[in-house]
């Protein structure tokens, strides 16, 4: 048996207090397992609910957001509403999206966002249309019940419908199946959105209803309408994903908790391999908060993948800290105890030893874009959406054309981890057709598709997230044109890495296990993270804690300079950083300066040309140039210098008045003023 767990209450009888539960603790005690103040607020003529009933939302799939673009002072805030699907695996049935297309029109900005979970985000919805936008939601087989809020959030699985692979069926169907093992079992959702109808869903598996009502060794709690949650739900958000051998394409090392399918030589399942741990939300200069790759723990049998999901979620729901929202993910119980304790904790639920982990090969990242063979003589076809959003915008009409694919051909969907989508279950003979849609609508192929954009990721951020601190998703675009560009100028131009970016640093799009992560830490602010690997099972490190977005071409161009010099043969960016370490990084960057080449191509640029980079105020008149084997002489480099504003401004008219480049013309300049000080001094 377990020890005691710990409890959010004062012990009783005079005993010394435990630490006193976090406000939303309390707020989850008093809400009738989800129904209020919900259910009395929404009643209210009001443009948005207060403090409390938020907190309880987000249980039933719904944040309160405001429009920051909008927000005039002295007026009130421009309250709407966020929904989020919660559809494990990312299947989304045909009927499903064409109503979720209608509704974002409907009552929405227009347009849906894939998410880094496999769901699907309607913004923009007004508080008095949010039950009409839930019901049709939840009538057309959807549901946003557990897509946010203190619990099992959406359960990931590999977007890729291969008939012919058991291992990749049998992912999909013990995701869907954990999701219905771990869904809330409170009649608040549907009281509260249908009115107390029971919407119609899938028939449950036999063994998870069994695993629902099996005690085990305390994992579950009597008399609750929540067996598996009890009163007080998860002490934070939890998240889970199944894969198969080798997939990485559901970032595994991020999950609370990720299952591997293992199959034996016949292709029978036998288990799971079982990491537990990972997480990646923090807060800036909150040393206490971190990212953190998920553990191995063993290996269980099939039969027993539901107990031992069970006992892990009443270790995290037991242990994990209730007093300090900051604290209370999984991966902090895992850093505190230790791999052992934890395991041992979770034996004593499960009722029996977790066994070691079996082998498993290198693990690969694959987005699925393009078209593939499903293995059943059907077909389905991975289709990029940058940053995730579903939209049409002048000659790209992404929303119109997954709107027909759907409407003419009926096929359902799988939205990616990586916020694409993917048609499946294809007759080949309209394969030209769809292909037509596509070309037509402006949907680029991904062999059309820049590999830095195609491998990116951003967060909504600005400016609808009240927790973004930058943009995000609508800077993205610009910053990797302008490191393209950079690519470009420094002879590398067909490379590309691992880019994602967040306008705070909780982590939605996964910065920290980028090869270059971006993450918000003020208005056009960023904190820099390099070394994460293309695979992504190693986290990045924190390079520097204040990037002004503006001088990215000036901070990026030594490392990237560094990077070719120092690479080995075919390393990626993100492994070079990790290898070099970031103290030889900074040692060269300290030091570096505008190579031979580029001095002359400088000096032959005519004004109109050069690009000044802005700082504080002030413009760097030209990139610096580093002393290299073939360029010692000290009259051969060049060095940046900064002026203020409208000094530059000046020397630029000059120059063109004199028809002299910049650099020339500035350098003229400085060397007659020493020389006028020489001259004085002599």
């Amino acid at each position: 048996m377990v020890k005691t767990p710990i409890s959010i209450s004062p012990v009783p009888n005079g005993e010394s207090p435990v630490r006193k539960p976090s406000k939303v603790e309390g707020l989850k005690e008093r809400s009738n397992q989800l129904r209020e103040p919900v259910a009395t607020e929404l009643l209210q003529d009001t443009t948005h609910f207060t403090e409390d009933a938020i907190q309880i939302l987000k249980f039933h799939g719904s944040y309160q957001q405001d429009n920051r673009d909008n927000r005039v002072k002295g007026q009130e805030k421009d309250y709407q509403m966020m929904l989020r699907t919660r559809c494990p695996g990312g299947v989304i049935p045909p009927e499903l999206y064409l109503t979720l297309d209608r509704l974002c029109d409907e009552y929405g900005n227009g347009t849906l966002r894939a998410t880094t979970r496999q769901a699907f985000q309607i913004h923009g919805v007004l508080k008095k249309n949010l039950k009409q936008v839930m019901a049709s939601i939840i009538k057309k087989m959807g549901s946003t019940l557990g897509a946010c809020g203190d619990l099992n959030r959406n359960v990931m699985a590999p977007p890729a419908p291969f008939k012919n692979r058991r291992d990749y069926q049998y992912a999909l169907t013990y995701a869907n199946n954990i999701a219905d093992l771990l869904a809330p079992q409170t009649g608040a959702y549907y009281e509260i959105w249908l009115d107390g109808e029971k919407a119609v869903s899938a028939e449950e598996d036999p063994a998870v209803k069994a695993a629902r009502q099996s005690n085990g060794n305390g994992t579950l709690i009597h008399n609750s309408e929540e067996p598996i949650y009890g009163t007080y739900y998860m002490p934070r958000k939890f998240k889970i994903c199944v894969t198969v051998p080798g997939d990485n394409s559901v970032d595994l090392y991020s999950q609370d908790l990720t299952l591997v399918v293992m199959t034996d030589g016949a292709g029978e399942l036998v288990g799971f391999n079982v990491f537990a741990g990972g997480g990646l939300g923090r807060t800036h200069n909150k040393e206490e908060t971190f990212a953190r790759l998920a553990d191995p723990i063993g290996f269980v049998g099939k039969d027993d993948v539901y107990d031992l999901v069970k006992a892990i979620v009443a270790t995290q729901r037991d242990y994990g800290d209730r007093s300090d929202r900051r604290h209370a993910r999984m991966k902090y119980l895992l850093h505190d105890w230790g791999v052992e304790k934890f395991k041992q904790t979770v034996e004593g639920y499960f009722g029996k030893e977790i066994q070691p982990l079996k082998p498993l090969p290198e693990w690969k990242y694959e987005d699925f874009l393009g078209w593939h063979e499903q293995g059943d003589g059907k077909l389905f076809v991975g289709i990029s959406i940058e940053n995730g959003r579903i939209k049409d915008e002048g000659n790209f009409q992404l929303k119109t054309a997954l709107h027909e694919i759907v409407s003419k051909y009926n096929l359902p969907m799988l939205v990616t981890p990586h916020q694409n989508v993917l048609f499946y279950d294809i007759e080949p003979a309209i394969k030209a057709e769809i292909e037509a849609i596509l070309s037509r609508c402006g949907i680029k192929p991904e062999t059309g598709i820049d590999p830095l954009v195609r491998y990116s990721m951003a967060c909504p951020a600005l400016p609808t997230c009240g927790l973004a601190t930058t943009e995000s998703e609508r800077a993205i675009p610009g910053i990797l044109d302008r490191i393209r560009n950079l690519l470009a100028k420094l002879g590398l131009e067909h490379e590309h890495f691992v880019v994602r970016m967040t306008g705070c640093p909780n982590g939605c799009a996964r910065p920290y296990m980028a090869e270059l992560g971006f993450v918000g830490n003020a208005p056009n602010t960023y904190q820099v993270w390099l070394g994460g690997c293309p695979n992504q099972t190693r986290l990045a490190q924190p390079y520097i804690d204040r990037l002004n977005i503006e001088n990215l071409e000036t901070f990026l161009e030594p490392i990237f300079v560094f990077f070719q010099q120092k690479r080995q043969a075919g390393e990626s960016f993100g492994d070079f950083c990790n290898r070099v370490g970031f103290d030889e990084i900074r040692q060269f960057t300290t030091s570096y300066s505008v190579a031979p080449k580029m001095t002359t191509q400088l000096t032959e640029m005519n004004v109109q040309e050069l690009t000044p980079v802005i700082t504080n105020g002030q413009v760097a008149i030209a990139p610096e140039e580093p002393a290299t084997e073939t360029n010692t002489d000290p009259a051969n480099i060049r060095h940046r210098v900064s002026l203020r504003h409208e000094v530059y401004t000046q020397l630029k008219a000059e120059a063109k008045r004199q028809n002299k480049p910049l650099v020339q013309l500035a350098t003229e300049v400085i060397e007659g003023y020493l020389k006028t000080i020489n001259t004085n001094e002599g």
